[in-house]
């Protein structure tokens, strides 16, 4: 017995392969979950409600997620929704099966419970309550600052009130890339020069802070109720960990040009999953 064995693993997203695109005529499609995923960012990839990702899986909060679950999307037309294709590998012979993958989100101790143990670089999480829901316990950000030094600061224009949310301008510059519903990447550009602050729009609770979305760069998502969340990208650097709690004007990131041509801030505001225009919420300046 001295052939190979054959296995077949799914291929992540970002790889060579690229992606499959599922059938508008599904009910549903299939994305199997990689390292960095949070429930959170998959639903926001595929124009999901992160709530209807959750039910079709029967994921409860804290919507805890492992790499190379398999999870299903649903479709309602010809959207984003992919599925990963399998890739054939060869395996040496009397190959043992692999570990269980770690868990993308599992709860850990609180501190004032426990006193924890010094974090290593690869082993690092934090723990925050949403709206009451369980913790959400998060995996480290490259990059990151802890919240303690991240200083709070204002955007200009004032604010107004929409959907229950207060919103207010993430960036200073002006208005570069006007909303398109249909588009890859549907939100606005907003201009300003590398290392300019980007702030948070409204308070709320950092879903996903990371680069494994392609075209954003980057990328900060903020959930602010269960209806809106907002989307920074393109950042040079981003300044929060997800599980962080975030006040409105609090910077979470520098302005760059990660995935575009330009230094700029992309940003968008998701109602129920669906892309809406912020100019929409955001105040007349």
């Amino acid at each position: 017995m001295t052939g190979c064995s054959t296995v077949v693993v799914q291929q992540p997203p970002s790889a060579s392969v690229g992606a499959r695109p599922v059938q508008a005529g599904n009910a549903v499609g299939t994305y199997t979950v990689v390292k960095g995923d949070t429930l959170y960012s998959i639903a926001f990839r595929n124009g999901a409600d992160f709530r209807e990702v959750a039910k079709l899986n029967d994921i409860a909060v804290p919507y805890t997620i492992w790499p190379g679950q398999v999870l299903k999307l649903p479709v309602h037309g010809p959207g984003p929704v992919h599925v990963s294709p399998p890739v054939i590998v060869k395996a040496p012979p009397h190959a043992q099966p692999p570990a269980p993958s770690a868990p993308v989100f599992q709860p850990v101790v609180p501190a004032a419970a426990a006193t924890p143990p010094a974090p290593s670089p690869a082993h690092t999480s934090s723990t925050v309550s949403v709206a009451g829901a369980a913790p959400i316990a998060s995996p480290p950000v490259a990059n990151a600052v802890p919240t303690a030094t991240a200083a709070p600061m204002v955007a200009s224009g004032g604010t107004r009130t929409a959907g229950g949310v207060k919103w207010r301008w993430p960036a200073s510059g002006s208005v570069v890339g006007r909303f398109q519903g249909n588009a890859a990447i549907p939100g606005i550009d907003i201009a300003g020069k590398e290392g300019d602050p980007v702030v948070a729009a409204a308070d709320g609770v950092v879903v996903y802070s990371g680069n494994g979305l392609v075209g954003y760069g980057e990328l900060v998502i903020i959930k602010h109720n269960d209806s809106f969340l907002s989307a920074y990208g393109h950042n040079r650097k981003r300044l929060v960990t997800e599980g962080q709690q975030i006040k409105a004007g609090q910077q979470i990131g520098e302005m760059g040009s990660s995935s575009s041509s330009r230094d700029e801030l992309e940003f968008q505001i998701r109602k129920d999953g669906s892309p809406v225009d912020p100019l929409d919420y955001l105040p007349t300046r």
